[in-house]
């Protein structure tokens, strides 16, 4: 079970980074700083990665990063104006607010992971295409080909110890059996 990040976790992560990463646009400062005086507004907060899925979610940037800096996203609108959203998160603060902090290795930092949060607006399909499970079918299919035949060839063995004729007549009919199975 995943243990849920508390308010005094984010605010004391969103203090750290205004300590540690210039933003690009000064008005997501003020928005971070606004929710760290807001403990209420905090529990409503999440962090994740790929906010742009989010029904009403922020993504920010430093200027250690090349992403774009500041984008805000409700339902299937999007705008740069960073006024728009703290507007917007003024007036609607009992609902959920998804945050993207863009900065440099942010992938790798442990503070940044000790906060994400899993996107629930993440399509089912976004991280496996096509081709993946393709890929993946094949691999178990031929794992599996491999056990079997592992498998029989341990057997066939045993038989030959035990002199054990026909058991090894038996296993070696299924091994050639399963050598003309198709193996991907």
């Amino acid at each position: 079970m995943i243990t849920p990040v508390t308010a005094k976790d984010k605010k004391s992560f969103i203090q750290w980074f205004l300590n540690h990463y210039r933003l690009k646009k000064r008005e997501s400062v003020w928005i971070l700083n606004y929710l760290i005086n807001h403990s209420d507004l905090l529990a409503n907060v999440h962090f994740v990665r790929d906010v742009k899925y989010c029904s009403r979610g922020i993504l920010m940037t430093s200027h250690c990063s090349d992403e774009v800096a500041f984008r805000f996203y409700k339902d299937h609108i999007v705008t740069t104006d960073a006024e728009k959203s703290f507007h917007d998160i003024r007036l609607n603060q009992d609902e959920s607010l998804y945050i993207q902090l863009n900065f440099k290795n942010s992938n790798q930092n442990s503070y940044y992971a000790s906060v994400l949060e899993e996107n629930p607006f993440i399509p089912v399909d976004y991280y496996i295409t096509n081709q993946d499970k393709d890929v993946a079918n094949q691999l178990l299919t031929y794992s599996l080909h491999q056990y079997k035949k592992e498998k029989i060839l341990s057997e066939i063995d045993h038989a030959l110890q035990t002199k054990d004729r026909e058991r090894f007549l038996l296993l070696t009919k299924k091994l050639s059996d399963l050598k003309n199975q198709p193996k991907l």
